[in-house]
């Protein structure tokens, strides 16, 4: 990304619990489809801890984990180009200006990259470019230092969330809409499903010819990621399945299997989402192994979560 056109509303982000609580804030009512965690909101599902437990723990919640709320991936794609940021960073499939950038200068292309990293990682690479550097061409400059610039002085915290949508959307054929991680809470379980790769069935080609499609559409991957919502920790041995409802075909429903990939421990599947707006119905069954006294029965009641995804 460059530095040039900041146009955009300068706010400096100073930390991650001053972030966390901007963002929260900024948040209230800004309905993106995705929600904030339950874990991390006022009144009814709060979390309730004792000073004394607080620094037992380390000065954080047992389990506490900052996480990054969900943003706007069509806005997003506006700050992108508002900043420029197609001068030192390709996108396929994407119809921003034709590069002028120094080409030593010139970033990683970003296509694919939404199915790499977790939010909270595109969000520091924003912020703090240094933090983690990677060695090679298009990431560090003769001074060893990352070439990429940070923007904590030139986003507000909006813009920072829905750039990062956007990033996270880039899955490996290109830009595909709604293809943002959606993250949504029970009394007992935080569920984030997201979906990476693969052609989606019937997808326009890149000039947008409409009745252009993909002769064959490859398989994307469908990964449902369950964690216990008091410790924040993975839940192994449960029963998951999902259901694929989209107006005018036949509902779909098929069953997710534990397994473990880049982004750690989920329940995945290997399937073809449809375009346009759909519907997928995660249902988390009772936990199929014994469980300690000290969780006795917090596994046990079946959970069902609807999530509404468009094109």
């Amino acid at each position: 990304m460059t530095s040039a056109s900041h146009t955009l509303l300068g706010v400096t982000l100073v930390g991650l619990v001053g972030f966390a609580a901007a963002a929260l804030a900024e948040h209230q009512g800004h309905d993106h489809g995705t929600t904030v965690p339950a874990a991390t909101q006022a009144g009814a599902g709060s979390r309730k801890i004792t000073m004394a437990e607080l620094h037992r723990s380390g000065g954080v919640p047992p389990g506490w984990k900052f996480a990054l709320p969900g943003g706007d991936a069509v806005k997003g794609r506006q700050v992108f180009v508002d900043l420029e940021c197609y001068k030192c960073h390709a996108v396929k499939g994407e119809s921003f200006p034709a590069s002028g950038g120094d080409a030593k200068n010139v970033g990683p292309e970003l296509t694919g990259m939404g199915s790499q990293h977790p939010a909270e990682y595109f969000a520091e690479s924003i912020l703090a470019p240094n933090a983690v550097i990677l060695d090679g061409p298009g990431y560090i400059g003769p001074d060893g230092k990352s070439i990429m610039p940070s923007y904590a002085d030139s986003l507000s915290v909006t813009q920072l969330v829905d750039l990062v949508a956007f990033i996270q959307s880039l899955s490996d054929g290109g830009h595909t809409h709604g293809a943002a991680p959606a993250e949504k809470s029970t009394d007992v379980y935080t569920v984030r499903l997201a979906y990476h790769g693969g052609d989606r069935a019937g997808h326009e080609g890149l000039g947008g010819q409409a009745g252009h499609r993909a002769a064959s559409a490859e398989p994307g991957h469908l990964m449902v990621f369950v964690l216990d919502r008091v410790t924040g920790e993975p839940v192994p041995y449960l029963p998951v399945s999902a259901t694929i409802q989209t107006a005018g075909k036949p509902t779909r429903r098929i069953a997710l299997a534990p397994m473990v990939g880049g982004q750690g421990f989920h329940y995945g599947v290997d399937v073809t989402l449809p375009t346009g707006a759909h519907t997928i119905t995660v249902t988390i069954g009772a936990i199929g192994v014994r469980t300690m006294s000290t969780v006795k029965g917090r596994f046990a009641k079946p959970a069902t979560l609807v999530f509404e995804r468009g094109s």
